[in-house]
């Protein structure tokens, strides 16, 4: 697994994609969807052991003192980041479901008046850097819903639970020593270093290592300060990830065949059997180098393209695995909700609340309550 630029959460975010994703060195794929779950840090003698041997540890490497004494003030042992990372979903959405959530109405109209009220900023990124504002936004977007979901587990806490827990123990001993050197240098405070659960920070998920290698101080006060409600030096640091990536200025990140973004002289890509196709270019890898999924990579170039006003995919989906389209879903949400079994909203995809509500109603008539959606439960609706 790579490990070049964070190790996750899809912004701070209840997992709904996972799996190990090289390139972005973080274990899903998935965009922000929900408010971030509170953990608590609980009494454990074995980290506050492991603490003290890593304390020397990183005395060794060139952190002083006074910084790992601050950074451990109020840190502690969190059992639910352990069981976070040992109960990833095993399981990937298709890519219609995906984009469902990526460029659902709500995230493009977010986005929008995010890209409007930051332009400025934007549009001076772009010139520094050369990577368009638009795509900017859109990682943005699917990283923390434009810093609505930043993430608030503190990460000292988070990294060392996950480096004495041992599975990837090595990894995020490295990152810590890395967060440590980042509070050393005096960009951010303790109190103030908050992200996903596995130590992803700041409006755009930056790992501290990766975060290290390519923050920028884009507002010039002497900080790479991607934590604040100011997204200025998150925004440049993406950028300037992007650029160090390769990105090609004026060059599109491809498109579905037959739109304009569709890469002359590009690789045809279909996601999803039997869905739509898409032609991509070196732009494309370039994104997957910030996460390295297909899906990511269209869900951030799709966004980016519907920020600037233009349309939702044109090409249809095949049914899924049981057997509905995405308008079917959406009835069948919008039925259940109506006869009093809540979906939390009719975008199609059959998330947790929808589950739940087809368990649900199953159970009250009493048939067997599996929770999965079927042409027949859909017609038993009405």
């Amino acid at each position: 697994m790579q490990t070049n630029r964070r190790v996750f959460a899809f912004g701070a975010l209840a997992t709904l994609l996972s799996g190990c994703s090289s390139g972005a060195a973080r274990f899903s794929a998935t965009p922000s969807t929900r408010a971030e779950t509170v953990f608590r840090a609980v009494p454990n003698t074995g980290w506050d052991s492991w603490v003290s041997g890593f304390k020397a540890r990183a005395a060794s490497q060139g952190i002083n003192s006074g910084t790992i004494q601050r950074a451990f003030v109020g840190a502690g042992f969190l059992p639910d980041v352990i069981d976070r990372d040992q109960n990833q979903t095993e399981f990937k959405r298709s890519l219609e479901d995906y984009l469902g959530i990526a460029a659902s109405d709500e995230r493009v109209s977010k986005g929008r008046a995010a890209y409007a009220r930051h332009k400025g900023t934007l549009d001076a990124i772009q010139r520094q850097y050369g990577v368009e504002g638009h795509v900017v936004a859109a990682v943005w977007g699917l990283e923390s819903f434009f810093g609505e979901r930043r993430g608030t587990v503190p990460v000292v806490s988070a990294l060392s639970t996950l480096a004495f827990d041992g599975r990837r123990g090595a990894f995020f001993e490295s990152q810590l020593i890395a967060a440590l050197k980042i509070l050393q240098n005096g960009d951010t405070t303790p109190a103030n270093m908050t992200g996903s659960w596995a130590g992803a920070m700041g409006h755009t998920q930056f790992i501290p290592t990766s975060y290290l290698a390519y923050a920028v101080d884009f507002t010039g006060d002497g900080r790479r300060d991607i934590w604040a409600d100011d997204p200025s030096d998150a925004l440049a640091s993406t950028a300037a990830y992007l650029k160090r990536s390769g990105w090609v200025s004026g060059q599109s990140w491809g498109g579905e065949v037959g739109s304009p973004g569709a890469q002359v002289g590009g690789r045809q890509l279909q996601p999803q059997p039997g869905g739509p196709v898409f032609v991509v270019g070196r732009n494309f890898d370039v994104i997957k180098r910030y996460n390295n999924s297909d899906s990511y990579a269209i869900g951030v170039g799709h966004l980016s393209d519907r920020i600037l006003g233009r349309g939702p995919i044109q090409g249809a989906f095949p049914p899924d695995a049981n057997g509905l389209t995405k308008v079917d879903r959406q009835r069948l949400q919008s039925r259940l909700t109506a006869s009093g079994f809540d979906t939390d909203g009719t975008d199609g995809v059959i998330g947790p609340k929808s589950t739940a509500a087809i368990t649900a109603f199953q159970a009250s008539r009493g048939l067997a309550a599996t929770g999965t959606p079927s042409p027949a439960l859909l017609a038993m609706l009405g």
